[in-house]
């Protein structure tokens, strides 16, 4: 299971992540004027040669620096958090950000694709097009995000950092529905990203504003990381990590069990097609689990 942690910034923050066991480390960056930043492309390259990875959201649309950003920084995934929709949650330009990433993905092929997929807070607006807005980029993205979708975004133009958590429903049925493997965030902190996973099931968990420091009113500061927090939140995840697994390892023996009781009751001539269908469709949900499985990686 995934840890994500975003605004990695310095290669002093970077090496405390992989210290702490955080799988994917994002940094941010800023404006198109100011993306060339020696420091930043030595924390990007810490995970060179390493387990750990790093991913880059550019929070500018502009191509030719989004090219010249990847030749400079290679980061083993960009991440694109495009709002995608209007402020009354209709889709917007959707064909357009597909085709800029086709067009990224032909010139770096070895750059990994995370795409957000915005989502509204729970109740809020039930009838959005997530999974038309995901079905779009399906194909050409390594990784889903889910991000908590407001009116009036905090960076317009882009979903993330609010601080709020998203519907879990609609979560839940992205992670279902999709196959690329999502990972959830949101209003993720080390407080509510264990019940969080249990209930979405999904293939990891981020965490920015909910990690970083507060100031004296008790807000987030950007850019600055409590790594007390982190820990805390890498330890969160992987408790839901092997609850996850546990409960995937008794539900693939049950589908097992079932298996063998359906081959062993069939006929030896003369065996109906809704009989092999059925079989079919357990060794297609075992074989389903166990790549979930594999996946898992207690720490």
């Amino acid at each position: 299971m995934i840890v994500q942690i975003y605004e990695i910034q310095t290669p002093k923050e970077a090496e405390k992540c992989i210290e702490l066991g955080v799988d994917h480390l994002g940094s941010v960056v800023l404006d198109s004027d100011g993306w060339r930043r020696p420091v930043l492309r030595e924390t990007v390259r810490l995970t060179e040669g390493t387990r750990h990875k790093s991913s880059m959201i550019p929070l500018f649309r502009d191509p030719d620096t989004v090219c010249r950003l990847l030749d400079y920084y290679r980061p083993d995934y960009i991440h694109f958090c495009d709002a995608l929709t209007d402020p009354e949650g209709k889709i917007e330009d959707l064909e357009k950000h597909v085709d800029f990433q086709i067009f990224l993905k032909e010139k770096f092929p070895e750059i990994g694709m995370i795409r957000t997929i915005p989502i509204p807070r729970t109740d809020e607006m039930p009838d959005f097009p997530f999974q038309k807005i995901a079905n779009g980029f399906e194909a050409i993205s390594e990784f889903f995000l889910t991000d908590t979708w407001v009116r009036d975004a905090p960076v317009e133009g882009f979903v993330g950092i609010t601080g709020k958590t998203v519907d879990e429903k609609m979560a839940r049925a992205l992670v279902r529905k999709s196959t690329v493997p999502v990972i959830l965030a949101g209003g993720l902190s080390p407080q509510n990203v264990r019940d969080a996973l249990m209930s979405v099931k999904a293939a990891g968990a981020d965490s920015c504003t909910q990690t970083n420091r507060l100031d004296p009113q008790g807000s987030p500061i950007r850019f600055e990381k409590d790594f007390v927090k982190v820990a805390d939140f890498v330890k969160a995840v992987r408790e839901a990590e092997a609850m996850l697994l546990e409960e995937k390892t008794a539900r693939l023996a049950l589908l097992k069990a079932q298996l063998l009781d359906r081959e062993k009751a069939l006929p030896a001539h003369s065996v109906r097609p809704h009989q092999l269908q059925v079989i079919e469709e357990l060794e297609d949900q075992i074989s389903v689990l166990e790549k979930e499985i594999a996946g898992y990686r207690i720490a």
